[in-house]
């Protein structure tokens, strides 16, 4: 196993090679024993079976510092000083098809570069990705078809023109057929509640009723991976339940692999049994949500001990 929580056994000899070892296989011949071919049969199966696979993936950022004052505006136009910011540091891990997974960490740690990464927005430096048997950012075009993203302090919505007029976008976007689109639609009107909202323009819906428009907005095209930041962000008790209840229901009845980015403890409480900690652009920690609970504190005080305890906590937490 990596550390991290890869599946790949490091221990385990290459006798020959994967891809001479499948053309034996495949002439029905026999190498290595049978523990041997059993091996190489689990390490095939797992990654045919994995959504997700990052390994050592590395992104940094040149970003320019100045003092205050006209002088010192003055001489950044011929001389500009750069600090490098290492966002991700050899980040490493392996998500399953059909897993939801909490991805946590303090702000600045490191998780926006990696939604990023996995979306195709951003290209890594260092290291290799494969989402759904795709690199990201080399086949975006079909890639994107297979994803739904939902950031919670942005829109994917046109703001002065009814909602159904933004999905009627989205449809000729994603070049998704009339049946299918109609059927999409129709379901997720039905499971959100949306009905009258789609007459609506999104500037005039409250935060609950657009976030709950955005998520159906994701899912028209029928996503296989759906990224949620910050899902229920400045939603009331109500809305929050809404949204957590639809989510785990997609994720049931379609097997969508949801990654979950959010500083609402709660939520990851509610979606998700694993979660992967990262701070300072590593991964400290990929393991089951119960393994780190202690006694009966919240799973905020939880949390907040466990950043403290990797030194990651913000200043004044």
């Amino acid at each position: 196993m990596w550390p991290s929580g890869g599946i790949i056994d490091t221990a385990m000899p290459d006798y020959f090679g994967l891809t001479e070892y499948f053309t034996k296989v495949l002439h029905g011949k026999s190498y290595g024993g049978q523990t041997d071919l059993a091996r190489y049969d689990t390490y095939y199966y797992q990654e045919e079976a994995a959504m997700i696979m990052m390994e050592d993936i590395c992104k940094s950022y040149h970003v320019a510092k100045r003092t205050g004052g006209f002088k010192e505006a003055c001489r950044t136009l011929f001389h500009r000083e750069y600090e490098t910011i290492r966002a991700l540091d050899h980040v490493s891990f392996t998500i399953e098809d059909g897993e939801m997974v909490g991805y946590i960490g303090p702000n600045g740690a490191g998780k926006s570069s990696t939604i990023k990464i996995l979306s195709g927005i951003l290209t890594p430096e260092e290291g290799t990705c494969t989402v759904d048997g795709k690199v990201p950012w080399k086949d975006r075009v079909s890639y994107v078809k297979d994803i739904g993203v939902v950031f919670g302090q942005r829109t994917q919505l046109w703001w002065d023109v009814p909602v159904i007029d933004s999905y009627e976008l989205l449809k000729d976007i994603y070049k998704i057929p009339k049946e299918t689109y109609h059927n999409h639609l129709e379901e997720l009107v039905s499971l959100l509640n949306l009905g009258e909202l789609l007459k609506t323009p999104a500037r005039q819906l409250s935060l609950g009723q657009r976030m709950r428009c955005e998520i159906a907005a994701s899912l028209l095209h029928g996503p296989k991976l759906l990224f949620l930041d910050e899902p229920t962000i400045g939603l009331d008790a109500v809305s929050k339940l809404a949204v957590r209840e639809f989510i785990l229901r997609q994720n049931r009845d379609h097997g969508t692999t949801v990654i979950l980015t959010t500083h609402d403890m709660q939520d990851i409480e509610a979606l998700t049994h694993r979660i992967i900690l990262i701070g300072k652009g590593r991964v400290l920690m990929d393991g089951n949500l119960n393994q780190i609970k202690r006694g009966t504190g919240s799973i905020d005080e939880t949390v907040a001990e466990l950043y403290r305890s990797y030194e990651i906590a913000e200043v004044g937490s």
